[in-house]
C-alpha cells in the first residue's frame, strides 16, 4: 500500500487504510462541475453542489480517520460559474490532450435557487465551512497566485487568476514545520544596500574583508549575519506558475506548489495522502523529499500517466 498507487474511488478505497496512519493529506479533489473525464461515479458531476460538498465530506472524513492525531490536511480547489452547461468541458480528444467543449453537457447547469445563471458560487468556501462543521480545525486560507492564468473571454469582470489552498487540522495541536518554509524577509528601504556584484553592503561604506584571515569584519560581517536572519514566517499568497504536463489532458498543480505543503507537514518518511491522485503530482513531490506516498485514483489511464511520471525518478510499482 506504501509508495503504490490505488485504483478505485476515493471512499471506498480509504475504508481499507487502517486508522492512524498518515502524517498529512494533500490533494485537489475535481472542481465542480468542470471537467467530464468520462468515467463512472467520479465526483465533481453531481446535480447540486449542496450533493458534491456532501460527497466530499465524506471522503475527507475517512482521510481524518485514517491521519494522525498530529495530522494536516491541505486541499486545492477552484470555484465554478452557475450556467447553462454550455460553457462546460469534456476530455475528448485523448491523442491531441485538449480540453474540447461540450455543448451538450450539463454538469453546470445548478438547480439550486440559490444560484442564477452567471453567479460564482463560491464552492471551495463552502466546502471549507462544511469541512469545518464535520469537525476539521480549519486554520488558513491561502491564496495560489497564478502570473501566467489563462486569458477569459469575459468582458464584464476581472479575469480570475488566484485558486485556493485550504489548511486543516485534525487537532488542536498538531505537526507543522515552519521553519522549513520561511521565506526572505522583504523590507520597504526605497533605497536598499547595493554592492558592486549584488552583495550586501554599499560599495566603499562596508568594511572590507581580512584577507589575511579569510573572513568578515566590521559592517560587512554585521550585514552578513543580519542576511542569515532576515527570514520570515511563509505568507498565505503563493505566487506559483502553472505547469501542465505533456501527457496530461487535464489539469494538474505545478510541483513547486505543494513542495510547502509537503515540507511542512511532514517528515522525513512520514506518508503522505493523496486520495485524487491524477496524474501523481504529490507522489512525485513526497518521494522528492524522502517522504512515502499513498495514491487513490478512479482512472485507469490516469493512472497509467502518473507511473510514468514516477518511473522518472526510478520507483517500482506492482
Amino acid at each position: 500500500m506504501i509508495n503504490n498507487i490505488l485504483q478505485g474511488d476515493s471512499l471506498s478505497v480509504l475504508k481499507c487504510i487502517p486508522d492512524e496512519t498518515v502524517q498529512t493529506c494533500i490533494t485537489s479533489p475535481p472542481y465542480y462541475g468542470l471537467r467530464n473525464y468520462g468515467v463512472s461515479g467520479q465526483i465533481g458531476l453531481e446535480e447540486s453542489v449542496d450533493e458534491y460538498i456532501t460527497n466530499l465530506v465524506k471522503v475527507f472524513r475517512e482521510v481524518r480517520r485514517v491521519l494522525k492525531e498530529s495530522g494536516t490536511l491541505w486541499i486545492n480547489l477552484g470555484d465554478s460559474y452557475a450556467g447553462s452547461g454550455k460553457g462546460a468541458w469534456k476530455v475528448k480528444d485523448k491523442q491531441r490532450h485538449t480540453y474540447v467543449p461540450d455543448p451538450d453537457s450539463p454538469q453546470i447547469k445548478i438547480k439550486n435557487k440559490d444560484y442564477k445563471s452567471k453567479d460564482l458560487m463560491g464552492i471551495p468556501w463552502r466546502v471549507a465551512f462544511a469541512l469545518q462543521d464535520d469537525g476539521w480545525y480549519l486554520r488558513s486560507d491561502i491564496i495560489w497566485h497564478k502570473p501566467n492564468a489563462m486569458p477569459e473571454s469575459v468582458i464584464d469582470r476581472p479575469t480570475k487568476a488566484h485558486e485556493y489552498i485550504f489548511l486543516f487540522s485534525k487537532s488542536p495541536k498538531y505537526y507543522y514545520n515552519n521553519e522549513a518554509i520561511k521565506e526572505p524577509a522583504v523590507h520597504g528601504d526605497p533605497n536598499p544596500p547595493r554592492g558592486s556584484i549584488g552583495v550586501i553592503g554599499q560599495k566603499n561604506k562596508g568594511s572590507r574583508v581580512d584577507k589575511k584571515r579569510g573572513s568578515f569584519n566590521g559592517k560587512c560581517k554585521d550585514l552578513v549575519f543580519r542576511a542569515i536572519r532576515d527570514m520570515r514566517n511563509k505568507r498565505s499568497v503563493w505566487t506559483v506558475t502553472t505547469k501542465p504536463y505533456k501527457e496530461a489532458h487535464f489539469a494538474t498543480y505545478p510541483p513547486d506548489l505543494i513542495e510547502p505543503c509537503v515540507l511542512a507537514g511532514s517528515k522525513e518518511n512520514d506518508t503522505v495522502l493523496d486520495p485524487f491522485f491524477g496524474a501523481g503530482t504529490t507522489g512525485l513531490v513526497a518521494w522528492k523529499y524522502n517522504r512515502n506516498f499513498i495514491g487513490i485514483e478512479l482512472n485507469r489511464e490516469y493512472i497509467k500517466i502518473a507511473k510514468r511520471r514516477l518511473a522518472n525518478v526510478q520507483m517500482s510499482f506492482t
